[in-house]
């Protein structure tokens, strides 16, 4: 080759084969492969990135329709920039190219190719995260999911306690986490049904709260549980009462692994993301512990040049609103395409930083009283502004300050002061 073409090169991934597709800077198909997902499959697509100019100084560039797997891990080693495609942004593309809707693998290969071939400045590659940050994101993920998991049995749990054993749930209520605690997991197991949990005696009762791990006010608890058990309460028909007594304690065992997960993973984050350089500058933030601090650095990444400036950060959380203007109609909405779980974790970090922070509660009511935000809006600005703090501290690699995060509140202080 006498000059210096570039390439791009697409894959459709699958389960168990992928489509590989390389084209020139001028559309035109240099090979396609079909390989297989394992080790066998990986050398051969190695060997056909190297056989048209792949260099580890200047890799050919790679469009594939997910951001996860082994053969995406592979690909993003040393400098090489992996886009990873929406399929519903290369079923668009797909579009472009024939009008009869027809679609094969080999060609949603070459369409992917031709995506950064035409549109590359529009897409943006994988960030070039620590091997750190990933498996911290790993590991936060997991604990939000496993945590989400948790809430939903509870909640199914609970409905339906609600339609056979209300004793229970008035029993639970006055302990943190009901039912997910091992108290209230011990005393379903020994009483699935109100009628047996009347028959509980004190001894039985303590024994319960005893393998639960409880130290303390065992007696008065027993004595407290026992009356709420044997007080006269609404009944099913026994053999219905029986029925749900056994669904009762099938759900139990999903959410006591639930519960097993959600606690295994919390400590694995607790000993990983303290790790991380960045982890200081995060957890200065009010509102942010080590889970939700690892949630942010998860969704984040410790990729500094993934985002431009703060903005494009404040986007990505869904915490910047957005504006939709059309001849002489405009109106000013928050964002429905954005990263939910990071979306999510700035709405338990603002509502906690409101009690941390004298400054973020000054801002919330300043939105709330002075511009008449509902609580959603009020909490999802302080959210927007500490996000763009974070951008300006992790780029400087300093700590959170209450006085230049909040620089009117110290201002109106020192006012009432004088």
């Amino acid at each position: 080759m006498g000059r210096n073409i570039l390439v791009y090169c697409g894959i459709d991934w699958a389960e168990r084969t992928h489509d590989v597709a390389l084209v020139d800077d001028s559309g035109q198909l240099l090979a396609k492969r079909h390989i297989t997902d394992d080790a066998a499959g990986y050398k051969i697509l190695l060997d056909l990135l190297a056989e048209y100019g792949d260099t580890e100084e200047n890799p050919i560039p790679v469009a594939i329709e997910t951001s996860r797997g082994l053969i995406v891990a592979l690909l993003r080693t040393g400098k090489r920039q992996v886009f990873a495609i929406n399929p519903m942004a290369a079923a668009r593309y797909r579009d472009r190219h024939s009008v009869s809707r027809k679609k094969s693998d080999p060609g949603d290969a070459l369409v992917l190719a031709n995506i950064l071939r035409t549109d590359m400045h529009a897409h943006r590659p994988l960030p070039q995260d620590s091997d750190l940050a990933r498996a911290v994101a790993v590991l936060a993920r997991a604990q939000q999911d496993a945590t989400w998991n948790r809430q939903q049995i509870s909640n199914q749990l609970r409905s339906l306690l609600r339609e056979y054993y209300p004793s229970a749930l008035t029993a639970f209520e006055s302990w943190k986490n009901g039912l997910c605690r091992r108290e209230a997991h011990e005393l379903l197991k020994a009483a699935p049904t109100p009628t047996r949990a009347a028959r509980l005696t004190r001894t039985q009762l303590q024994a319960a709260l005893k393998r639960a791990g409880r130290k303390r006010g065992i007696e008065a608890e027993a004595d407290r549980l026992r009356e709420i058990f044997r007080a006269d309460w609404a009944h099913q028909p026994s053999l219905v009462e029986d029925a749900l007594g056994k669904q009762m304690l099938a759900l139990l065992v999903q959410l006591e692994a639930a519960c097993t997960a959600a606690d295994n993973l919390a400590k694995a984050v607790e000993e990983a993301f303290p790790q991380h350089p960045e982890a200081e500058i995060i957890l200065s933030f009010p509102g942010l512990g080590i889970q939700l601090g690892a949630r942010v650095l998860s969704e984040i990444g410790d990729d500094r040049n993934r985002f431009a400036d703060a903005r494009g950060l404040k986007a990505y959380a869904g915490a910047s609103p957005i504006t939709r203007a059309s001849g002489k109609k405009s109106s000013i909405t928050r964002r429905w395409v954005k990263n939910d779980r990071l979306n999510h974790t700035g709405y338990l970090w603002a509502f906690s930083a409101i009690t941390a922070s004298p400054g973020a509660k000054a801002h919330y009511r300043r939105r709330r009283d002075g511009h008449g935000d509902w609580h959603a809006a009020a909490q999802r600005n302080p959210f927007n502004r500490m996000l763009g703090q974070l951008y300006h501290c992790l780029q400087h690699s300093r700590t959170f300050d209450e006085a230049v995060a909040f620089p009117e509140r110290c201002v109106t202080a020192q006012a009432v002061a004088a």
